[in-house]
């Protein structure tokens, strides 16, 4: 094992220049759940390259910072959001994904309660695929139309919607998309959006109310043409 004087000596003639030093980025997929669909945050890029595509979130990580630290700062300046869920996903770093130079990004994914945001920045997310098969995924406008996203960002977002899906049956993560009180019928409609398919609501409520991350608030939704139903909130929120 070297001594500290032998790392000092080594470190004072080590040139880092030897090697090529890929750039590191982050890129962000902000995804959310509004009116029965799974909808992500992305951005029109104004400059090359790419410029007119469509991007997630995203920037150079810098040299003093961490790469969470880097993450969050995307989310602020570009969807102006903090405190949100954030969980990294995955690094992607194929040598040609981006044409300006070696750029690895390691993507996060982050999770928000639609109120949150401004229904003007977001996009319907639609999945060509079932289950957790994976694979790229399309970003659509109002008119049904797919986006052109930048880089490899299809591929990015199709591998956060796989980890959600998959997560989403032995994790609380559904509960980061909802208000802090909510419906058994809101819960239930996070879980059908992500997943793509209808779920039992029998059983669904059965196994929601038995698995001990729900507590009874006691009151109920007001304002509303139906019977009023039960509100919740999830017990241990602080996800963050």
């Amino acid at each position: 094992m070297s001594t500290a004087s032998e790392d000092r000596e080594f470190l004072e003639t080590y040139d880092p220049a030897e090697f090529d030093r890929p750039s590191v980025a982050v890129d962000v997929a902000l995804l959310t759940v509004s009116d029965g669909v799974l909808r992500v945050l992305v951005v029109e890029r104004e400059e090359a390259p790419q410029a007119g595509r469509w991007s997630l979130p995203g920037t150079f990580v810098g040299m003093a910072e961490s790469l969470e630290d880097a993450a969050r700062r995307a989310l602020a300046t570009k969807a102006h959001v903090a405190d949100v869920f954030l969980e990294q996903l995955y690094t992607f770093g194929a040598p040609d994904r981006d044409p300006r130079t070696r750029v690895l990004s390691v993507a996060y994914y982050a999770l928000v309660d639609a109120g949150r945001l401004s229904s003007a920045e977001l996009r319907r997310v639609r999945v060509p695929w079932e289950g957790e098969e994976g694979g790229p995924v399309e970003v659509v406008a109002a008119d049904g139309e797919a986006l052109p996203l930048a880089f490899d960002h299809a591929e990015i977002l199709g591998m956060a919607v796989k980890r959600l899906r998959g997560k989403l049956d032995y994790t609380p993560i559904g509960f980061q998309l909802l208000p802090e009180r909510f419906t058994l019928r809101q819960l239930q409609d996070v879980h059908e959006t992500i997943l793509g398919r209808p779920l039992n609501k029998d059983s669904f409520r059965r196994r929601m109310l038995a698995s001990g991350q729900l507590e009874a608030t006691g009151e109920r939704e007001d304002e509303v043409e139906h019977r009023p139903a039960e509100l919740f909130c999830f017990t241990h929120r602080s996800a963050l």
